[in-house]
């Protein structure tokens, strides 16, 4: 089954949060590695940085995890996965027009969404509430 895991899920997997260990059971529950696009590489990356900011850590632990992810992109244990912008924004659009007014996602949350829809995934990992109700509106199969 291919999963998309969106960056709540993502960093939780490299950063010791609330969330840290429910990622890392879920994880290694996996038959696959996880796909990873240039949305979730910027994500990440940027919520890394972010959190050297707002001095949740040091930057040499920023530096740690940028190349740790690195490592993982090198490894296998995250696949990088090229996608079709054109068609991921026509879903992002229809997606919104359906279920933003009522849901309150951000467009982050449905360009995660929408990208996962136009891989052809069928699990969906997030701690993100909007951003579960959204992908199970979307026909995904959500966790946790």
């Amino acid at each position: 089954m291919v999963v998309y895991a969106d960056t709540s899920f993502l960093f939780s997997l490299y950063v010791q949060d609330a969330h840290t260990s429910r990622a890392a059971q879920l994880g290694a529950a996996l038959e696959a590695p996880l796909v990873f696009t240039a949305l979730q590489r910027h994500e990440l990356r940027n919520a890394f940085r972010l959190a050297v900011f707002r001095r949740d850590m040091t930057p040499a632990q920023g530096r740690v995890l940028l190349d740790t992810l690195a490592a993982d992109l090198q490894t296998g244990a995250l696949v990088e996965t090229p996608v079709a912008w054109a068609e991921v924004y026509a879903t992002a659009e229809a997606l919104s027009a359906a279920h933003t007014g009522k849901l309150g996602t951000r467009a982050a949350d449905v360009l995660h969404v929408a990208v996962a829809t136009a891989l052809g995934a069928q699990g969906f990992y997030t701690f993100d509430a909007r951003q579960h109700a959204l992908a199970a509106k979307a026909g995904l199969q959500v966790k946790p």
